[in-house]
């Protein structure tokens, strides 16, 4: 892969577009994320704790942003290096590089449903129990589509925001440059293809990251295709049964490990200071993991209060794991660029024992915790009523022939009320992808307010 190419800022669907000469492309991107009501929705939508009322606790919006914050710090120096000791790009470059990592981080959780990660899976477990005993729409649904709502991905939620939903609406969406879509996407393949090819991409025997999951839906595949093709990301073909090509993967671009890196250093170290703030892990324990990501400090702060502390080893700790990665950005950088390293950057770390360790932590004590299994059932729980009490809408737009004007007095009713988007449902699969993006897009407290609304009670 070439940096010319993957730092291409020409706009997705906008090739007339031309750049301010004191606005860079990127720094635009930034605040067209920044200022669509989906990323503002993430004040609201949980990141860990859900529904949890202490203020100081992370949400998807705070987490976006720190996330941004230090994307750009990896971006800045491994773009300095990249021209200090590669010669690979120019100095006016390394801004560009940060810029886009920035706005990828920035957008990297704009796809995500209320209630975290148990709002994603509740999403697809509902699916997975409809298309047992499939009714209405939901017969329509081929088995190639069935796999992106039964195993609903926020990633490709975001792609979707980012590219279609957003702003000019099937015409590009946000209309993003190249070089923010392609660090954006962590996932290039579709859900579909991600099914299809098993044990490809396998790189010493460990298969490669981008396909842990995948990236966008079956109806965006085209432009991710053309965002691929204008950066310049290697393409794997996947043939048939028969030898018949069916689809394409593509190798991810390198930005995507600092996006995704920035990602893994602030929920890893962020979520131990939310579970000391919550009462989850105690003051020591939570110490004594954040000392082995940046030694043991002999300075004593006796002035100062044990989350003070906690605050003052967490920010050392964010400066020793963004100098870990970009470290291994260096010494597998030949891998990287060629398409063929496998493993995220923290995992490839000096410092992957003490990330793993603090994710045994998370997984034993912060994601069991009591409460947080109690509100997850409960966040469940509302998205079931909620997309159960929108479904016959759905249903019976599909009924009418898609005309509006011919749907109940109380689907009127429900639509006015929710500003429910029938615009884009001209056939059973956009419809339900028109119900997910409603369902997904909501705020933990929005979703309770629906639930109530149209659940049965």
């Amino acid at each position: 892969m070439e940096w010319e190419k993957l730092l291409k800022l020409e706009r997705l669907n906008d090739p007339s577009y031309v750049q301010q000469k004191h606005r860079p492309i990127y720094m635009q991107d930034i605040d067209r994320i920044l200022f669509s009501p989906p990323f503002r929705r993430l004040a609201n939508k949980t990141q860990v704790h859900p529904l949890y009322d202490n203020d100081h606790i992370h949400h998807r919006l705070i987490h976006s942003i720190e996330v941004a914050t230090v994307g750009r710090s990896l971006g800045i120096e491994v773009g300095a290096w990249l021209v200090d000791e590669r010669g690979e790009i120019s100095s006016e470059q390394v801004e560009v590089l940060a810029g886009l990592v920035q706005t990828a981080s920035m957008a990297h959780d704009i796809g995500n449903p209320p209630f975290g990660h148990s709002g994603e899976e509740a999403i697809a477990s509902w699916f997975r129990e409809k298309f047992t005993h499939p009714t209405g729409i939901l017969q329509d649904i081929s088995n190639e589509q069935r796999h992106e709502f039964e195993s609903f991905e926020g990633n490709a939620q975001g792609f979707r925001i980012l590219t279609r939903t957003e702003m000019y609406r099937d015409e590009g969406g946000l209309r993003l440059a190249f070089g923010s879509l392609g660090a954006f996407t962590k996932y290039p393949v579709s859900a579909f293809i991600r099914k299809k090819v098993g044990d490809e991409g396998i790189v010493n025997g460990t298969q490669y990251i981008g396909l842990k999951k995948y990236g966008f839906f079956q109806n965006d595949v085209s432009t991710f295709e053309q965002i691929g093709n204008e950066l310049g990301l290697p393409k794997n073909e996947v043939k048939g049964l028969y030898g018949e090509l069916v689809g394409y993967w593509w190798r991810r671009h390198p930005l995507a490990f600092l996006m995704e890196a920035a990602d893994d250093i602030c929920y890893n170290i962020m979520d131990l200071e939310d579970a000391y703030t919550a009462g989850d892990v105690v003051f020591d324990r939570v110490i004594s993991l954040l000392e082995t990501l940046v030694g043991k400090s002999n300075k004593a702060y006796p002035d100062q209060g044990e989350a003070q502390i906690v605050s003052r080893y967490r920010a050392l700790a964010i400066r020793g794991a963004i100098s870990s990665c970009v470290e291994a950005f260096k010494d597998n950088y030949t891998a990287i660029m060629a398409g063929n390293f496998p493993i995220s950057l923290v995992e490839a770390s000096t410092k992957a024992k003490e990330f793993e360790e603090i994710k045994k932590i998370a997984k034993n004590r912060i994601f069991k915790a009591a409460r947080k299994t109690e509100l997850e059932i409960y966040g469940r729980n509302v998205v079931y009523r909620a997309l159960d009490g929108l479904l016959p809408l759905v249903d019976e737009f599909s009924s009418v022939g898609w005309e509006s004007s011919k749907l109940s007095p109380y689907h009127e009713q429900v639509v006015r009320a929710l500003r429910f988007p029938t615009e884009s449902m001209s056939n059973s699969y956009n419809a339900l992808h028109s119900l997910t993006d409603f369902v997904s897009g909501m705020t933990d407290r929005y979703a309770v307010k629906v639930a109530d609304m149209l659940g049965k009670r």
